[in-house]
């Protein structure tokens, strides 16, 4: 898959001077879908991204392991921001899509935002701690 590692570093180096490349690297009507957000269009996506450097501090991207089967791939990554103060990492995978062109058409983003995320925050974390130990099967 030749564009799947010019897309991965372009990730690993993302910055706010940088996202004007995304139409380099998505089909113009790509879908992309996270545990928050689900739109279509390069528009849609860069704005997503936009958003994360608009609202977190030093958002980072850490890539790890690749999966290629024909046209196809998932990818791990741990992203890495800080958010009032307090560093966050968020593991998760994507899952890309790529059309004869060699962009994508689809970006699936897998991650446990109950896990990776709101079960680490101040106020939401503690009831989100409580169901997951209420919820969790004690082995002997």
């Amino acid at each position: 898959m030749d564009k799947l590692e010019p897309l991965l570093t372009w990730y690993a180096a993302l910055t706010p001077h940088n996202l004007h490349r995304t139409a380099e690297f998505y089909a113009v009507d790509a879908h992309f879908r996270d545990p928050f957000n689900d739109v279509r269009g390069v528009g849609a996506i860069e704005a997503i991204l936009r958003h994360m450097f608009e609202h977190t501090d030093h958002p980072h991207f850490v890539i790890g392991e690749r999966i290629v089967q024909a046209e196809r791939a998932f990818v791990t990554w741990t992203f890495v921001c800080t958010l009032r103060g307090h560093t966050y990492e968020i593991a998760g995978g994507t899952h890309f899509h790529f059309n004869a062109d060699g962009l994508v058409t689809l970006h699936r983003d897998y991650w446990d935002a109950a896990e990776e995320l709101l079960q680490k925050l101040p106020l939401v974390g503690a009831p989100i701690r409580w169901l997951r130990r209420r919820f969790a099967v004690k082995v002997a």
